[in-house]
């Protein structure tokens, strides 16, 4: 992940009928990492991500994407990228083969044919050529349209929640897929909702109506947060929850299957406000180190929707 950064744009804005929808946002993406949008429904991530690729024009902000301006070269970007949407955008009467050729010839890809076989082959669809692409299920739309993103072997991916609704086998094949990718020096800038997945990136950015809130390698993120997180069990957890909201030092209450995360920026705050269940019948409490969920919500609780 050395060189120049892949991204590297300042001061993104972008407005849309008087509500600021990407508000000052700054992006700084090595190649070949792995960068992860995670944020709340109309956050801005799908924006952003087309601000980037010269979908859209911001209305404030500078940089460059694969070393080209986001102003005046978004036609040179938006050849050397591949960009998978949330919806399946490729042609449900027309067969896997075809949609991919089609694709292909959009781009001008040399050797053709011979490009869709080894787009075929690698995603584990040459079985499959001839099958229309309506009929396939979320799994396998899926892996269409990421081979039809990459069949012109694209420097940049980005990907606009692409495992919703696919089930979870297909969601671990497809981080694998992009995993691979990476290691060829191609760059991901992915929006999900999914823990399991934000933990598989390199950087994470949450995004909260238009703001950036944080941006950092995976791993240091809760550290960053400052969060302080206790596990909390109990008998009664709905009961012991119940008590603890609203508590002083208390900034966040989540329940993890049978036990409850309770977290706060306070240590001291948090220790006495938790030490107050004492005598609930199965009451312990335990420290644990905080996670990127906690992180996650804890961010998006402290954020304002610009939006209403």
């Amino acid at each position: 992940m050395n060189g120049a950064p892949v991204i590297d744009v300042r001061g993104l804005t972008k407005r849309f009928g008087g509500k600021t929808v990407v508000d000052d946002v700054s992006l700084r993406v090595p190649r070949g990492a792995i960068y992860g949008f995670l944020g709340p429904n109309g956050s801005g991530k799908t924006t952003t991500i087309r601000l980037v690729c010269g979908l859209l024009r911001p209305d404030h902000g500078e940089g460059t994407v694969l070393g080209h301006d986001v102003l005046r070269e978004s036609a040179l970007i938006k050849a050397r990228i591949g960009y998978m949407t949330q919806k399946f955008s490729l042609y449900e009467d027309l067969s896997i083969r075809e949609n991919l050729d089609f694709v292909a010839r959009l781009y001008d890809v040399p050797d053709r044919a011979h490009r869709v076989d080894t787009a075929l082959e690698d995603l584990g669809l040459a079985t499959r050529g001839r099958q229309l692409a309506g009929t396939l299920s979320g799994g396998w739309k899926q892996r269409l349209a990421l081979a039809a993103c990459m069949i012109h072997d694209p420097d940049l991916l980005l990907l606009d929640e692409p495992t919703a609704g696919v089930d979870p086998k297909a969601r671990r094949d497809f981080w694998d897929q992009i995993r691979r990718y990476a290691a060829r020096g191609v760059t991901t800038l992915v929006s999900t909702h999914y823990m399991d997945e934000a933990v598989q990136c390199d950087f994470i950015a949450f995004i909260a109506y238009g703001r950036k809130l944080i941006d950092a390698p995976t791993r240091e993120i809760p550290g960053k947060v400052g969060l302080t997180t206790l596990r909390v069990v109990a008998d009664d957890l709905e009961g012991a929850a119940a008590k603890l909201r609203g508590m002083p030092g208390v900034d966040l209450v989540a329940r993890f299957g049978t036990e409850l995360h309770v977290a706060g920026v306070d240590a001291a705050k948090l220790r006495a406000a938790v030490g107050s269940l004492d005598g609930m019948p199965g009451f312990a409490a335990t420290p644990v180190e905080a996670g990127l969920e906690e992180a996650f919500i804890h961010l998006m609780t402290e954020s304002t929707d610009n939006m209403q």
